[in-house]
């Protein structure tokens, strides 16, 4: 009998080992980590990167306009989300062969710790700041212009920075800075900083309206959300893709509903039909459409519904 316990003891300790053993590594302690922020896309022979920038809360119910708190309660939860949202940043890298394009920068230090990381993700993504030849602005928000400098410095020293020239009119103006109203006077400030130093080195270039920036890929001027708000157009091999910028906020409630606007814009009435006829164009000519804050990465199709849209996202492909 001795002997049998005697062989039973090696036999108990590793079941014991092996039991404990795997409730150690049930645990392990949660990453709460994401995978680096990019996404990658052939447009033709162009190559398409989301980057993102991170994600910020927004309160939708204080920011949103033409709405009610009972309509928009509906259609949040018809998406399964709440207020308020988690709203992505993000911008977008084109890859045209000949030149490397950056349309938009994210918000750098602007818009608090959960953003800013767009440079980690652009190197993550096999890219370095230097290698950027352009870098096309939408319009001037901060977050949008944020990731332009790193600790006061110019974050991609070989870039030119374009912008239309009605958007730097109004946003690099002292005089309308100081005509603002006081919760307003940060935005100009921020976007004086970002842009200042580029300018005295020489390095930014505006355009006037629609315009053609490197072959492939062309400005198309859509003022309401800010005065000289723009969207890039690009077009490769009969297909294209346009990024909007700030059209649109919360895919959620503003592509039922168009007509919806946010406090952010500069002149509602004109930046709610330029996004009507944006959504309009996009779902008659099938083309992909981009923006800053589409849940990333922020690219697919828009399918007509109704009296609104759907968005269908972009299938991942991890082909190439």
């Amino acid at each position: 009998m001795a002997l049998k316990n005697r062989l039973a003891a090696p036999a108990i300790a590793l079941m014991t080992a092996l039991l404990f053993g795997a409730a150690a590594e049930a645990a392990a302690p949660q990453q709460k980590t994401q995978a680096p922020g990019y996404y990658r896309m052939m447009l033709g022979d162009t190559e398409i990167t989301t980057l993102s920038d991170g994600t910020f809360p927004m309160e939708a119910g204080k920011l949103l306009a033409n709405i009610t708190p009972k309509q928009l309660d509906a259609a949040l939860v018809h998406s399964f989300l709440k207020d308020p949202i988690e709203t992505s940043v993000d911008a977008f890298l084109i890859n045209t062969g000949s030149k490397l394009v950056m349309v938009d920068t994210g918000a750098g230090v602007l818009f608090g710790p959960t953003v800013g990381k767009l440079l980690g993700n652009l190197k993550a993504a096999g890219y370095r700041p230097e290698q950027i030849d352009e870098i096309y602005i939408t319009h001037m928000h901060g977050d949008h212009i944020g990731g332009l400098l790193v600790d006061g410095k110019i974050a991609f020293p070989n870039a030119v920075v374009r912008a239309s020239q009605q958007e730097a009119d109004f946003w690099l103006s002292k005089a309308n800075m100081d005509a603002a109203s006081k919760d307003t006077k940060d935005a100009y400030q921020a976007a004086m900083n970002m842009l200042n130093p580029y300018i005295a080195a020489g390095k930014f270039k505006p355009f006037n309206g629609d315009a053609e920036l490197v072959p492939g890929v062309r400005a198309l001027a859509a003022p309401g959300h800010t005065p000289g708000h723009t969207l890039y157009v690009v077009e490769n091999k009969g297909q294209t893709l346009v990024l909007w910028g700030d059209l649109m906020h919360v895919a959620a409630v503003q592509f039922p509903n168009p007509a919806i606007t946010i406090r952010f814009d500069s002149d509602a009435v004109t930046a709610a039909a330029q996004r009507k006829k944006a959504f309009a164009d996009a779902a008659e000519h099938g083309n992909w459409v981009a923006a800053a804050h589409l849940p990333f990465p922020g690219i697919g199709h828009l399918r007509a519904v109704g009296s609104g849209y759907a968005f269908v996202p972009v299938n991942y492909s991890a082909l190439r």
